[in-house]
C-alpha cells in the first residue's frame, strides 16, 4: 500500500535501514492510518538496543528501563517520536509494570505483549529511499503486519484484547480504562470476552495510581462519546471501584407529584451528561454534570403526600465532589471549578431577584465558570425530561450580562486612589478607601454610571 508519512519519519527509518536494523511503525499510528485519520503520535519498534539507537541518534533522550528513546519533532509543540527496542515482559506484581524486561529478538515477541488487536499492528516501510525533499510529507510503499486480526477488528469496530484478556489486564490493570477510553474516542464496542474480563478484574484498578486513573477518566469524558463511555464504565463494574458514590445513585427514584423528573437519579445524571456534552467539551464540566446530584441518595425523603425531596443535596454533593477531587488527585484549579459547579448548580432563576443577588451568584460561581454552570443547568433540565430552557432562565441569562456591566469591587471603578488624593487634597490613608467605597456604593445603587468623567465630577462635589 502507498501512504504519506512525515519527512522526519522517513529519515528515521532510513537511518535504521542504513545501520542494518529492523524498524517498524507500530501502535495507534498504524490504526489511525488504516482508519483514514490524521496521525499525531508516531511510535516505532526495532531490534536495535537502546545503546545502539543512541549511536544512530546521539541527541536522543533515554531515561527509562523499557528501552524507549525519544527524538524531538521538527514541528514545534508536536509529541516526540518514540522508538522502543523489541521486548518481552515478565511478572506484574503491581498490576501495572513488568517486574522484568528483556530485549526481544523478533517483531512477533513485541506485538504479542501489546494490549488490543487494533494496537498490535505494524507497518514495514518497504521503500526506504532517503528523503531528498523538504516537503512535510513523502509518499512511501508500506506492508501491513497483522498477526492478531487487528484489521478485521477495525472493520468490525471492536476493541479486543491480544490473546487472553485476563492476562492482559492482570499485566496492566489500567488497560481496562484504556479499553473504555479508546471505545469512547473511536465509537467502538468492546468484544464480549474482553468486556467480561474487565468485569472479573475490575478490583485490580485499585492498584493503579490515582493520577493515572484520573487521566483516563477525564479522557473518556473528553471523548466524542462520553455518554457511551460512561455506560461502559458503569457496566464494566469500574464505576463502583472508582466512583462508588455515583454507582449508588442508580435506582434512587425521583418521580413524584409536583416534580418534573421522570428518571431515577443515576439515569438522569447520565442523560444530563449526554446533553451537556453537546454544548461543552470541558471534561471537568462534564464530570461535574455527571455527579451534580451525587448526594441525592443520602438526602432522599418521601413525604406523606408522596412527594420526594432532596433538601440540601447540592451542599452535601459539593462535599462529596471535594472528596472525589482529592481522591483522584485533581489540581487545585480543577478541584475549585469542580466544587463550584456542583455546589451552586441548584441556583434560583426567580425573576424577582435583585441585582445584588445576581452579583453574589456570579462571585460564588466565579465569572470564568458562568457559561459552564449555565450549560450544566441546560443539561440538567434536558436530562430530567424538561424543555431545554424557560423564559425565566432566558431572562436570568440576560440579567447576568447586564449586571456584569457594573463594577464588582472597588478595584473595578474607573478611578483609583491617586485620583481621590489629588482631587480631595488628602494623603494616603483610610479616608481614601472610605471615599472609594462611597463612590462604589453609589454606582451599585445606580445613582451614577461607572464612567471616569462621572466619578471625577462626583469627587469634586464631595470636596
Amino acid at each position: 500500500m502507498k501512504l504519506e508519512i512525515p519527512t522526519q519519519v522517513a529519515k528515521i527509518l532510513d537511518k535504521f535501514e542504513k545501520a542494518n536494523y529492523e524498524i517498524y511503525i507500530v501502535g495507534g499510528a498504524v490504526r489511525d492510518i488504516l482508519m483514514g485519520k490524521s496521525v499525531y503520535d508516531w511510535d516505532f519498534t526495532t531490534n536495535a538496543t537502546p545503546d545502539k539507537m543512541l549511536k544512530i541518534f546521539p541527541d536522543a533522550f533515554y531515561d527509562n528501563v523499557f528501552g524507549t528513546i525519544g527524538i524531538s519533532s521538527d514541528i514545534e509543540g508536536e509529541r516526540p517520536y518514540e522508538i522502543t527496542t523489541f521486548r518481552t515482559e515478565h511478572g506484574y506484581s503491581d498490576a501495572r509494570r513488568p517486574d522484568k524486561v528483556e530485549w526481544g529478538k523478533t517483531l512477533e515477541e513485541d506485538l504479542k505483549r501489546r494490549d488490543f488487536t487494533i494496537n498490535a499492528l505494524a507497518l514495514d516501510i518497504t521503500d526506504h529511499r532517503s528523503p531528498t525533499t523538504d516537503h512535510t510529507l513523502i509518499t512511501v510503499e508500506a506492508k501491513i503486519i497483522d498477526l492478531f486480526n487487528g484489521q478485521s477488528d477495525i472493520k468490525k469496530r471492536l476493541i479486543r484484547a491480544v490473546g487472553d484478556p485476563n492476562e492482559r489486564f492482570s499485566e496492566d490493570a489500567l488497560r481496562m480504562m484504556r479499553a473504555i477510553r479508546i471505545a469512547a474516542e473511536l465509537g467502538f464496542t468492546i468484544e464480549e470476552k474482553t468486556f467480561e474480563a474487565i468485569n472479573v478484574n475490575a478490583t485490580l484498578i485499585n492498584k493503579i495510581s490515582k493520577e493515572r486513573v484520573k487521566d483516563e477518566l477525564l479522557k473518556i469524558l473528553a471523548s466524542p462519546n462520553p455518554y457511551d463511555g460512561m455506560l461502559l464504565f458503569k457496566n464494566s463494574l469500574l464505576m463502583q471501584e472508582i466512583l462508588p458514590e455515583m454507582e449508588k445513585t442508580f435506582g434512587v427514584e425521583q418521580k413524584s407529584p409536583g416534580r418534573h423528573h421522570i428518571y431515577d437519579v443515576g439515569t438522569h445524571s447520565m442523560l444530563s451528561l449526554k446533553y451537556v456534552a453537546e454544548k461543552n467539551k470541558n471534561p471537568i464540566v462534564r464530570l461535574a454534570t455527571l455527579i451534580h446530584d451525587i448526594a441525592k441518595p443520602i438526602t432522599f425523603k418521601k413525604l406523606e403526600t408522596g412527594t420526594i425531596t432532596f433538601y440540601n443535596h447540592e451542599i452535601l454533593g459539593a462535599i462529596i465532589a471535594k472528596r472525589i477531587a482529592d481522591r483522584l488527585r485533581f489540581s487545585n484549579k480543577e478541584k475549585d471549578k469542580f466544587y463550584r459547579l456542583v455546589r451552586w448548580h441548584q441556583f434560583s432563576v426567580d425573576e424577582h431577584q435583585t441585582d445584588s443577588a445576581l452579583r453574589r451568584f456570579i462571585r460564588r460561581v466565579g465569572l470564568e465558570n458562568l457559561a459552564d454552570i449555565l450549560d450544566l443547568r441546560t443539561g440538567d433540565r434536558l436530562g430530567g425530561g424538561a424543555r431545554e430552557t424557560s423564559w425565566r432562565l432566558e431572562e436570568f441569562k440576560k440579567r447576568l450580562i447586564e449586571v456584569q456591566k457594573q463594577p464588582f469591587t472597588v478595584h473595578d471603578l474607573k478611578i483609583k486612589g491617586n485620583d481621590v488624593m489629588e482631587i480631595m487634597g488628602i494623603p494616603p490613608g483610610p479616608k481614601v478607601g472610605e471615599i472609594l467605597q462611597k463612590l462604589f456604593d453609589e454606582v451599585v445603587e445606580k445613582k451614577m454610571d461607572n464612567e471616569r468623567s462621572d466619578l471625577l465630577k462626583r469627587l469634586n462635589e464631595l470636596k
